[in-house]
């Protein structure tokens, strides 16, 4: 299973794991894959300096990447809640009646967050100056090429960049921009996503660019492996496969994972209704409230995560499983059990391992 990736980053296979949860990341990471932290989550920089320190110290001195959401063009952008001045009431009465019918309870006195600043580009660039003072290998970048300034800055600290592609021309825009590595993400990937099945689009992609891609979307199991570096991936970019694993500990985890263990592959949909733009979702009374005649449309991000930020925290304590916003892709159909980080490694290997023997096999 080991590619020239690999031997570019130091890591032993070439499975990229992408995760909210540091403990998660560190323990791909010791298992020789690349934990990748997602770092949207993080509002204040010093929560994420603190974070990546507890990475530094928990990784056997192995490689980990960081994950940013950072949009090529600088936006215009104010104050928090300046921007909370651009939602309409429409929107509001409708998420605060939807959280009634679902009977939702408010948040206890004195609790709530502003919205996840991480999907500013302010916010999202302090992070990357964090991360640099850490040591990512990599740094990926959710929504396509980071600025041109970003690319540059982490090259000089030796970090290769990632970004994320649904198409093949917006992989060869991120190439020529000097990205290094490209995540091609098919439609069956959580989060956001774009239209093209990951079987049609790996290929694409790497036919299409002269650097490593990584395939993603789908991706569960060894024999998913194997066909992703059978389409000329050099590697495999997983995320919902660590959701239900035991190291997950974030916020409701137990409420999360038990809406996971129990869903099928066909219980997600894509929606605007997280962050404004297409994205997969595990399918639920939320996202179905969302789709009712008379609903809203979502608004764009920012506005859409400013605007549901606290209905997505009152969800969480509410401890509902059927209602519960989460991205999530649609692998989850093979997620049936809580497992320990160091046994999915393991079996993603051998499942790699025994389908290439078939293979030899087969070809006598």
């Amino acid at each position: 299973m080991r590619t020239e990736l690999c031997e570019r980053l130091g890591i032993e296979y070439p499975i990229f794991a992408f995760t909210p949860s540091e403990k998660v990341a560190a323990a791909v990471s010791r298992a020789g894959g690349l934990g990748v932290l997602g770092a949207v989550r993080f509002n204040d920089a010093s929560e994420l300096d603190e974070t990546l320190t507890w990475m530094d110290e928990n990784t056997d001195g192995k490689p980990y990447g960081v994950d940013i959401v950072m949009p090529m063009k600088i936006p215009t952008e104010g104050k928090s809640v300046d921007l909370k001045e651009l939602i309409p009431g429409e929107h509001v009465t409708f998420v605060e009646e939807t959280l009634r019918k679902l009977g939702v309870p408010p948040l206890p006195e004195g609790e709530g967050r502003e919205g996840v600043l991480g999907w500013l580009h302010s916010t999202a660039r302090s992070h990357v100056d964090v991360a640099l003072q850490h040591r990512p290998v990599l740094i990926a970048n959710a929504l396509g090429t980071p600025p041109k300034d970003v690319i540059d800055l982490a090259h000089e600290h030796g970090v290769l960049v990632a970004a994320l592609a649904g198409a093949a021309k917006h992989a060869a825009s991120h190439v020529a921009n000097g990205v290094d590595i490209i995540v091609s993400q098919g439609y069956e990937a959580g989060g956001h996503t774009g239209e093209i099945a990951s079987m049609v689009l790996t290929p694409e992609i790497v036919d299409a660019v002269d650097v490593p891609v990584l395939a993603a979307g789908g991706i569960g199991c060894g024999r998913q492996v194997a066909a992703s570096l059978a389409l000329g991936a050099q590697g495999v970019w997983t995320g919902s496969l660590w959701l239900t694993v035991a190291e997950y500990d974030l916020g409701q985890s137990d409420v999360i994972q038990r809406a996971l263990l129990k869903a099928g592959s066909g219980d997600t949909v894509r929606s605007r209704v997280y962050t404004g733009k297409p994205a997969r979702l595990l399918k639920n009374k939320w996202t179905a409230a969302w789709e009712e005649e008379g609903a809203p449309a979502p608004l764009p991000m920012p506005l859409q995560n400013l605007l549901v930020s606290e209905a997505h925290n009152r969800m969480s304590i509410a401890a509902d499983a059927d209602v519960v916003a989460m991205p999530a892709g649609q692998i989850i159909g093979r997620t049936n059990e809580v497992k320990p980080v160091a046994q999915v490694m393991a079996e993603l290997i051998a499942e790699y391992e025994e389908t290439v023997a078939r293979l030899e096999k087969i070809r006598g």
